[in-house]
């Protein structure tokens, strides 16, 4: 009897692999089937046979939202003690005016430091006094100050302006808005060209970054300097988030505009 239940129990569960086994296995050589089913005859087939290789370059000019004005005070003394007292006297002296212009004592550091000796004789090395060099660099959230800041900082004791730098905060947001402007250049190119040979593009093969780069119109040691000397084919002029050029306060200096500078290669199949 218990031989018996044995037998049937085998069976039984010969019987549940055999269903198993015919449920899963059509769906198993189904999925086999659609990995080697061929391709759709309306899916682009890229030709490499022909190509075409062009370039594209965009310039995104931007206004400015901050600004780094270098500031030098030198002081002289018999003493380093003395010239070092002088010197911190006018630094404070510049900080208190600046901050009673609006500007944060955390946006105002020194940039470097240096004290030399001054020889009344170099031939015998006599050492008749102390000089120091100062520089301190000052970060403006508010560009329309420019112009104040450094008529105060003067006023105040500054000796010299060493270096005026307009800049952007979210420079990232223009490159790649340069970026995507190079490409469309190079793709506008690539159809044109195309096309004046009775062609089409195709897909595109390869694209390589030649270069990305921003440039501005600065103010160093009071010469004047503009960078942006390229060439481009697409430009485009955008506001930032910072002042209006219009309300800068009156004086020499300008921030004009930011270029931010893109270029791109591209290959394209021809058809």
């Amino acid at each position: 009897m218990k031989r018996t239940i044995v037998i049937l129990n085998v069976i039984l569960a010969c019987v549940v692999i055999l269903t198993l086994v015919a449920v899963v296995w059509p769906n198993q050589g189904v999925r086999a089937a659609s990995l080697n089913e061929p391709l759709s005859a309306t899916e682009p087939v890229c030709n490499t046979g022909r190509s075409i290789q062009v370039s594209g370059t965009a310039v995104v000019n931007v206004m400015p939202d901050r600004v780094l004005i270098q500031l030098g005070i030198q002081s002289n003394g018999t003493t380093p003690q003395i010239v070092e007292a002088a010197n911190s006297r006018t630094i404070n002296q510049i900080i208190r005016a600046l901050k009673r212009r609006g500007i944060e004592e955390k946006d105002i550091v020194t940039d470097w430091y240096i004290i030399d000796p001054v020889y009344s004789n170099y031939s015998s090395l006599k050492i008749k006094g102390y000089r120091i060099d100062n520089v301190i660099a000052i970060t403006l959230r508010d560009i329309s100050k420019v112009n104040t800041v450094i008529t105060t900082s003067l006023q105040s004791g500054a000796n010299e302006v060493i270096n005026v730098e307009f800049y952007l905060s979210d420079l990232r947001k223009y490159r790649d808005q340069a970026r995507e402007l190079a490409m469309q250049a190079a793709k506008e190119k690539a159809q044109d060209l195309a096309a004046a040979a009775g062609a089409e593009t195709g897909c595109v093969m390869s694209i390589n970054e030649n270069t990305w780069s921003y440039f501005t119109g600065g103010w160093y040691r009071y010469r004047q300097h503009n960078q942006n000397l390229w060439t481009q084919n697409v430009i485009q002029n955008v506001q930032s988030g910072g002042g209006d050029s219009a309300q800068i306060d009156a004086g020499p200096v300008n921030p004009g505009l930011i270029s931010v500078r893109a270029e791109v290669s591209a290959s394209y199949s021809l058809k």
